[in-house]
């Protein structure tokens, strides 16, 4: 090839190299120009190593969500919405200084009310009510379902005849809504939150109407519009029991926040449900459904007191039964016959017929029979079954058929018409000392009975005529040990 040929070739092969060169570079100064010109949400896709090798670890700024509490009581306080309203007020004051010297209430009524409370506080926060009320059936009824008032009314919450039929709580022979432990705070939660409404909102003023009732509380208003007096709760000319009555529960409230300033000990109520609903289909009697479960027939009567003669009849088709125990229930339940859970034969008292029972003096003896059990036989004989364990030194409910029981005759004699006593027996041995009580001024028939460390039953039994309210200077006649 000659030198003018291969001078030619070469020339050829550096252009195109160069040309190729210049399209290469081309490309990326493009491919670079369209990276800078990406969406902001596309580059941020784009693989940066270096800046993630920079990057700072991100600090999370949200608290974390608090934890559920344990007791049922610290649940309810942070669920408080009142306390703003209080402030200093004397006749909080007064109420609280009342607690504080007698912590015994709030503590045997928080005792008393350990089965009931977390239902209620569940039903108050799914309505965003403040968890104050939860306190309520402290001062209406000390947390006792078969609590009965001189205006008759009953129950927890303490609902009259009129207002619980208004609140379709059904009333008959053999079962009263108004104990019912879920029917009765539905009411009452809705008769609350109706109150509310009626008042615009003022919770003070609607307990005040759920203590004396609307029209008490509407004509004071009325009467202060007139005058040109302020119209809240704490100006109105309410009758004096609720002028106390919304600061008792305030005080009680505050009392609850701060147990240990006040000496008062409440025990835990472990925030979980006490109970949970069993669905029946048929008549049960409570003594049966105890036994089938094994329940303490008191605490399943503590549970379903509405049914007046432990007798699901009249009354809604389930139980509340505690939640250890409704699994068993129920599997109990679908196995069994009908009639294994009705009483197969109706118990007369035995002070009624001579025909199990020898008189002696103040005491009597039942033979025990087949099919009997220690609750059915103290029912029949109006007494306690505490008081027959008592008397026959007994230390569970198991029973003998052919057993002989001693019990004392409660009742009055109706050819002396004197009444025999159930603690005094001249040959018992467990023999009590009777001892006269002068009632004293803020006395109550709980207060007298925790004094002597006594039942209240059988204070009321020692005293038939003391009527329904204690009287300073009353004399009562109570029964305590040596």
């Amino acid at each position: 090839m000659s030198s003018s040929i291969r001078r030619s070739v070469q020339s050829d092969t550096l252009t195109r190299l160069a040309q190729a060169i210049a399209v290469a570079v081309s490309a990326t100064l493009a491919g670079c120009q369209s990276t800078s010109q990406l969406p902001q949400s596309d580059a941020a896709h784009t693989p940066n190593i270096a800046a993630r090798a920079k990057q700072k670890p991100v600090w999370l700024t949200e608290k974390p969500s608090p934890q559920v509490p344990q007791d049922v009581w610290e649940r309810m306080r942070q669920g408080f919405q009142l306390q703003e309203t209080a402030g200093v007020n004397p006749r909080i004051e007064q109420q609280r200084l009342w607690f504080a010297s007698n912590p015994s209430v709030m503590e045997n009524a928080g005792e008393r009310g350990s089965l009931y409370i977390h239902y209620i506080v569940e039903r108050l926060e799914e309505r965003n009510m403040p968890l104050e009320l939860a306190l309520l059936p402290v001062i209406e009824s000390a947390y006792n379902p078969m609590a009965y008032s001189r205006a008759h009314a009953v129950g927890l919450w303490q609902f009259i005849p009129s207002t619980g039929r208004y609140f379709n709580l059904r009333q008959t022979r053999f079962y009263d809504g108004r104990r019912d432990i879920t029917a009765s705070t539905t009411a009452a939660l809705d008769y609350l939150t109706r109150l509310h409404d009626m008042f615009n909102g003022d919770w003070l003023l609607a307990l005040a109407a759920y203590n004396a009732g609307e029209g008490t509380v509407s004509r004071a208003i009325e009467r202060n519009e007139k005058l040109g007096l302020p119209t809240d709760y704490w100006n109105l000319p309410l009758p004096s029991e609720t002028q106390a009555y919304v600061p008792k529960l305030l005080a009680l409230s505050q009392v609850v926040l701060s147990p240990d300033a006040y000496g008062v000990n409440l025990n835990p109520i472990a925030n979980e449900p006490y109970f949970q609903v069993v669905e029946i289909n048929q008549r049960m009697d409570l003594s049966k459904v105890a036994a089938v479960a094994n329940i303490d027939e008191d605490e399943l009567f503590q549970l379903n007191p509405a049914f007046k003669q432990r007798t699901t009849i009249d009354g809604p088709q389930h139980l509340l039964v505690p939640t250890s125990k409704a699994q068993l229930l129920t599997a109990s339940l679908s196995t069994m016959r009908p009639e294994e859970l009705i009483s197969q034969r109706a118990l007369k008292p035995v002070f009624e017929s001579a025909d199990d029972s020898e008189v002696e003096g103040a005491r009597r003896t039942y033979r025990v029979k087949r099919g009997d059990n220690l609750a059915q036989i103290a029912k029949a004989n109006k007494v306690q079954t505490k008081d027959l364990q008592r008397w026959n030194k007994l230390s569970g409910n198991k029973l003998k058929v052919g057993q002989t029981l001693v019990m004392q005759d409660t009742r009055a004699s109706k050819t002396t018409g004197k009444r025999i006593s159930t603690v005094v027996a001249a040959n018992s041995k467990n023999q009590k000392k009777q001892t006269q009580y002068k009632v004293k001024q803020g006395d109550s028939l709980y207060v007298v009975a925790k004094r002597f460390n006594v039942e209240m039953q059988h204070l009321k039994r020692w005293n038939p005529r003391m009527g329904k309210a204690l009287k300073p200077g009353q004399m009562l006649t109570v029964y305590s040990p040596h």
